[in-house]
């Protein structure tokens, strides 16, 4: 039997994470459904879960603040107890090329998609190590390994999330908690809308993927069954890294 406890999924109003929460909600962990901005999606997906048996709750928090994670936690613990799968899912792009990135562009891309993932973790390991149970994904991206000219900000901040990703993993392999990421490739969220027509064409799948197929990467990683799978990082990209 594994621990009592929950998962918190940031960045899980809407595409990739809310599949995530709906995945974990499906495997009966009481779901933190995260948001910044997007409440009114936050609570569509609090509501499928529920909807389906599940339990979530909605958890409003801009992780770039230094005492968010805390504030966070201290939430969801006192509702579902704690910690036990934690799903670093949020992250914004703010594209240009590298002569043109402003401090602001490139420091929000960092704080959201890195900075805040340290955070969190570090917040959640104590309760983990303690369980000597716990689950850490964290939400990277192919660009983090492959270069994709006007997104250095964004590469930056997925190559160390891979690279925070395997040293934790080492540090905390003994107790039970694995920490590792999936890298999705052109997945159909928001975030790629505007990444144009002819990208499909350089997959070797000949199709974007969807939301549910890194879900259910994510899902696989936060399982007893992947209790030996850790620092490692899955790619989520039908070819086009291969």
């Amino acid at each position: 039997m594994r621990p009592e406890g929950c998962a918190l999924v940031t960045g899980a109003a809407g595409g990739i994470g809310g599949a995530i929460a709906r995945a974990l909600a499906a495997d009966e962990w009481p779901v933190g459904v995260n948001y910044r901005s997007d409440s009114e999606g936050a609570e569509r997906v609090a509501a499928e879960i529920e909807g389906a048996g599940g339990r979530a709750a909605v958890l409003s928090g801009d992780l770039r603040a230094d005492d968010a994670a805390d504030a966070l936690f201290d939430s969801l613990e006192e509702r579902f107890g704690p910690v036990l799968v934690l799903v670093n899912n949020a992250g914004v792009r703010a594209d240009g090329l590298s002569p043109q990135l402003g401090d602001e562009q490139w420091a929000q891309v960092i704080d959201t998609n890195l900075s805040a993932a340290f955070r969190t973790t570090r917040r959640a390991l104590a309760p983990m190590l303690r369980a000597r149970f716990g689950r850490i994904v964290n939400v990277a991206s192919v660009v983090g390994p492959r270069a994709n000219a006007g997104q250095s900000n964004y590469a930056a901040s997925k190559a160390g999330l891979i690279g925070f990703t395997k040293t934790v993993a080492v540090e905390v392999a003994r107790r039970g908690v694995t920490v590792n990421a999936v890298a999705p490739g052109f997945i159909e969220t928001r975030l790629t809308e505007d990444v144009g027509n002819g990208i499909v064409d350089a997959i070797p799948a000949r199709r974007v993927g969807t939301p549910e197929e890194v879900a259910a990467c994510v899902r696989f990683l936060t399982s007893r069954e992947a209790s030996y799978v850790t620092g490692t990082t899955l790619t989520v990209d039908g070819g086009m890294s291969a």
